[in-house]
């Protein structure tokens, strides 16, 4: 939620920003329900008042009781009307700035879609093969390690069995990740993966999501979709200790994507599936902080990506394809050789205070001053693209697919081959 105060303050320079996200905003509505609910509560104010000053004369001059007694009559039915007025004026007004995504950052490019965006750092060199690669599931049905055909037959497309040492290369991401993000501090956790309707309307991800996300209609739940979905509401309606921020966790689930809209696209092998397991990383962080800490969680993702030696490139994505929450937000690609061009590995968002607001998520400073932090999200690994992106890279003319070396010692093995 965008502060309501820097509406007031900077009207052209908020709506000139919505319009770089192709948002009309309705400013001058904004404004004008904001100024009418200022008088309702000065008029409430001033009733209330008038009916405690008036009960207390009853008590003070009994004599005097029945004028007083009429008094507050004429004072109720009056109040009653204006808290009415006040409550749909407020209910209006928070209804509208609802609808407003958060605000680009000035350092986000303009642009309409991913075609605008900028890439601003590429690592490592392509891999150049005396054969022709073959992409993953190619190489995944060979060795006898990925299985779509029996996962359609149970469940339907786009979804898959994984299978022999990739289980176990999956298993050792995971625990490379965790330890690679204990040492630096952050909390690992394990969250739920069914959360409630309202709790994704405060997120900012309904409405804009409704069409991605499984629903579960009997319980008003949904699947989340990545567990930042669950994560970054556990601290709802909460205030928290500055001394504790940045609070840090790195969270592991299975998330799930209906993928609506996706037809005939990438539905080969296990790259745009249903259901896929990811490591994410969330913070909360103090307002003076956030950019550096949303370079911090960039170059935790780029450690990982170049400690497993994979190609990659980081993208700036330009505004309009910034996630309905995000302020900013960057992008890792990694080269699949397969494909012959790079895919979306990882994404990275400081969201400000838009979703602290949503949630009242709160901190508490030295001074006592209570004042909304700011959330960052981050990809620190989704699982089974990185297992594409191992396979592919890593693969030989044999068909065998060698273990990048800073995993060998959580899979024991150094190659996978038949």
């Amino acid at each position: 939620m965008i502060d309501l105060r820097l509406i007031e303050a900077k009207p052209e320079e908020v709506r000139n920003l919505l319009k770089k996200r192709g948002v009309d905003a309705p400013i001058e509505e904004i404004l004008s329900l904001n100024q009418r609910r200022k008088e309702l509560i000065k008029e409430v104010d001033a009733l209330r008042h008038l009916q405690n000053v008036t009960s207390k004369e009853i008590q003070k001059n009994p004599k005097d009781k029945d004028v007083l007694i009429s008094k507050i009559k004429e004072i109720v039915p009056k109040l009653r009307e204006l808290e009415d007025e006040l409550k749909n004026v407020e209910d209006s007004l928070n209804s509208l700035i609802l609808t407003l995504p958060n605000l680009p950052h000035e350092s986000v490019p303009e642009g309409k879609d991913e075609t605008d965006n900028v890439y601003i750092k590429y690592y490592g060199e392509i891999p150049k093969f005396d054969f022709t690669p073959k992409d993953h599931l190619e190489l995944g049905e060979a060795l006898d390690l990925i299985d779509v055909k029996r996962a359609g037959k149970v469940s339907g497309s786009r979804f898959y069995y994984l299978k022999r040492e990739l289980v176990i290369l999956e298993y050792a991401l995971i625990r490379f990740v965790t330890d690679l993000l204990l040492e630096k501090g952050f909390i690992p956790v394990i969250p739920p993966v069914l959360v409630r309707e309202d709790i994704l309307y405060n997120l900012g991800y309904l409405p804009e999501l409704e069409e991605q996300m499984y629903k579960i209609p009997l319980d008003e739940l949904r699947l989340a979709g990545t567990s930042e979905h669950t994560v970054v509401p556990m601290f709802k309606d909460e205030i928290l200790d500055v001394k504790d921020l940045p609070q840090r966790f790195i969270s592991f689930s299975s998330c799930f994507r209906r993928e609506a809209g996706a037809a005939g696209k990438d539905t080969r092998g296990i790259l745009r599936v249903h259901q896929f397991d990811k490591l994410e990383m969330v913070s909360f962080t103090l307002p003076d902080k956030s950019w550096e800490e949303h370079e911090f969680l960039l170059s935790i993702e780029e450690e990982i990506m170049s400690k497993l030696n994979i190609p990659y490139r980081v993208v700036l994505t330009c505004v309009g394809d910034l996630s309905f929450p995000a302020s900013k937000k960057y992008d890792i690609e990694a080269w699949l050789p397969g494909q012959n061009r790079y895919r979306e590995t990882h994404s990275c968002s400081n969201c400000t205070d838009f979703q602290a607001r949503r949630l009242n998520i709160r901190y508490r400073d030295e001074n006592g001053n209570v004042r909304y932090v700011h959330i960052l999200n981050g990809t620190a690994l989704a699982i089974g693209r990185a297992i594409i992106a191992i396979m592919e890279n890593y693969q030989n003319k044999d068909g065998s697919i060698s273990i990048p070396e800073v995993l060998v010692p959580y899979t024991r093995f150094e190659v996978i081959k038949r």
